[in-house]
Parts: C-alpha cells; sequence; structure tokens
C-alpha cells in the first residue's frame, strides 16, 4: 500500500480509502491511485488485514425489532449502502430499548468481530448501553444520539415539521394541531419542537398535543376527538399512518378533506401519494442519511476522528390534502 502511495502522490490513507470505496476521494485523486495499483500488481489481502485487526469488513446494526416505515426503511438504505462498499451487515434486532437489551446485542456484535457499529436508536435509553462498546469501535448513531462518544446522522425533524406547519399556515389557517408520536422518541420529540417554534415565531397560539402512537388506529381515535372541533382546520400529522386514521375519522364524522380540514404528515410512504385524497407530507431522505452514515464509518476506520454530528435536510411533497382558505 506505501509503495502504491508514494507512485500516486498520496497518503496510504487515501489509497486506503480508494480501495474501500470511499465517497469523499476526488475522482482525478481516485483515478491516480487506481493506475499506480494497476501498474504495481496490488492486490489488498483482506484476509491477512483480518488476523492483524482481529476485525473483519462486517458491521454490526442494532435496530428494531419494527415495520414501522422509519426505522424499517434506515435498515434497508444502510444494508444497501453496506452493501455496495463491500461490507457484509450483522443485523441484530431488538424487541424493546431497555438497556439491558442493548447491551446484550452490543455483546453479540461484538463477538462476531465487526468492524463498526450501528445503532438505529430512536429512544435515549441506548445512550448508555452503547458506551460498553470499546473506545476504538467506530459508533454511529442513526435516528437517534450517543451522549458520550461516535456520531449521530440523522434526518433533521425539526425543520420537517417547521416546513410541515408552515405549509398549513402559508394556506391561510389561522392555527394547525398536531397529533404527536409517543414523547420518549427523538423524532417525535423534534417535531413537537418544530411545530411549537413555528407557531411561535407567527404569534399563534401552541393548542394542546394529541398524542398518538404512529400507528393509524392512534390517528383514527385523534380524529374522533378533532373531528368534533369545529375550530381544526389544519392538523400536522407525526406520521402518515396516523394521517391515514385521520382521514378515515374525518370523513366519518362529515369533515371534508381538505375542503374543512388540511392535513400535512410526515415519512411519504409509497401509498401516501393514493390516499383519499393524496397526502402532502414530508419526506425523509433515508439514502442520505445511510450514505453519510457509511461515509464516517469508512473515516473512522482509516484513523479519522469524529467529525460530529450530520444532519440531513427534509423536504415538503405537495399534494391534494391541503385546501387555502
Amino acid at each position: 500500500m506505501f509503495d502504491v502511495a508514494r507512485l500516486a502522490g498520496v497518503s496510504h490513507q487515501t489509497v486506503s480509502r480508494v480501495l474501500n470505496d470511499h465517497p469523499n476521494v476526488r475522482e482525478a485523486t481516485r483515478r491516480r491511485v487506481t493506475a499506480a495499483i494497476t501498474e504495481l500488481g496490488y492486490r489488498p489481502n483482506r484476509a491477512a488485514r483480518a488476523l492483524v485487526t482481529g476485525r473483519y469488513r462486517s458491521i454490526g446494526v442494532i435496530a428494531p425489532r419494527s415495520t414501522l416505515y422509519g426505522p424499517a426503511s434506515l435498515l434497508a438504505a444502510f444494508e444497501e449502502q453496506a452493501a455496495l462498499a463491500g461490507f457484509t451487515v450483522s443485523v441484530s434486532r431488538i424487541r424493546t430499548f431497555d438497556t439491558s437489551v442493548i447491551r446484550s446485542s452490543v455483546v453479540d456484535l461484538l463477538d462476531q468481530r465487526v468492524s463498526a457499529v450501528v445503532a438505529i436508536a430512536p429512544l435515549p435509553t441506548a445512550a448508555e448501553a452503547l458506551d460498553d462498546l470499546p473506545a476504538d469501535m467506530p459508533l454511529v448513531a442513526i435516528d437517534g444520539h450517543v451522549a458520550h462518544r461516535g456520531a449521530t446522522v440523522t434526518v433533521d425533524q425539526h425543520a420537517g415539521a417547521r416546513l410541515a406547519t408552515a405549509h398549513l399556515l402559508d394556506a391561510g389557517h389561522a392555527g394547525v394541531w398536531h397529533v404527536s408520536g409517543p414523547e420518549d422518541w427523538f423524532d417525535a420529540a423534534g417535531r413537537v419542537a418544530g411545530w411549537t417554534e413555528e407557531l411561535r415565531s407567527r404569534d399563534l397560539d401552541v393548542p394542546p398535543v394529541v398524542q398518538a402512537d404512529w400507528s393509524a388506529a392512534s390517528g383514527y381515535r385523534a380524529g374522533q376527538l378533532l373531528g368534533r372541533m369545529p375550530e381544526v382546520t389544519a392538523v400536522f400529522a407525526a406520521n402518515d399512518a396516523i394521517a391515514l386514521g385521520l382521514l378515515h375519522a374525518l370523513h366519518e364524522l362529515g369533515r371534508r378533506v381538505p375542503q374543512d380540514v388540511s392535513i400535512v404528515g410526515f415519512d411519504d410512504v409509497p401509498e401516501a401519494a393514493h390516499y383519499i385524497p393524496p397526502l402532502t407530507t414530508v419526506r425523509q431522505d433515508f439514502d442520505a442519511v445511510a450514505r453519510e452514515s457509511l461515509a464516517v464509518l469508512l473515516d473512522r476506520l482509516n484513523g479519522a476522528e469524529d467529525a460530529g454530528d450530520r444532519i440531513v435536510t427534509p423536504t415538503l411533497v405537495v399534494r391534494d390534502s391541503v385546501a387555502r382558505v
């Protein structure tokens, strides 16, 4: 590797990044390193590297055993990006976010001699358990936070909620109600904070949060309440499943969407475009989160220090569930 670096006029870390398909390498540099590799006939000895480091080209992922769109999409996106970079992925799926359960998953992954760990950890209880990882083990938290070490890569929930709320207010509504996800989830808390800030930035009252649990059934229950309140003309739902339940309840109560009540969701699930009416919602770029997470891990595996948190900006997808008043 040092001979390749010398011939290409780069550092051996740059050669390592090229070999690992790191995204943050300029194309001209990549071509120069590739030409040097070809000229010297260099072949990286993966088996020897594993024997020296005690680790293999495998990334351990701690993820919830869940069919929720967000966590499931994040896991699928990361597995795809890791495979493109030549890594296998060992997934430890957990039913709860109890500290003891996460610690057990950490032990299992370390026994498999993974090169790095990713935690799809949307609740605060994950942070303490992740402290058990060795200090030299690269760690990234996706959709959550790590308290003492590692990096966080996530979608800006706060900004997404402000987009949703602003869209409803800009349509002429005097206020916006919010049906929230579980209050102990980072995502739900970020969306509540963004909704609150957007209302206060316009000197508007912040109505009570209507609590839900990410499910369409909980959105339906919220809709049964809000639909009976004539002053409610705009609702920001914490995810698209909740929005679906709201649509169902409002239909039963004779409140038309968007003529009587406008709704904005969050996630942009594939079905959102086929709701009745098609749902205006906030799209999270899970592929971008996965790419950023892998880039952080590759930097750490190549000896770089943690570069801090990385935030992916969501976008608003405008459809037919919001009307001007």
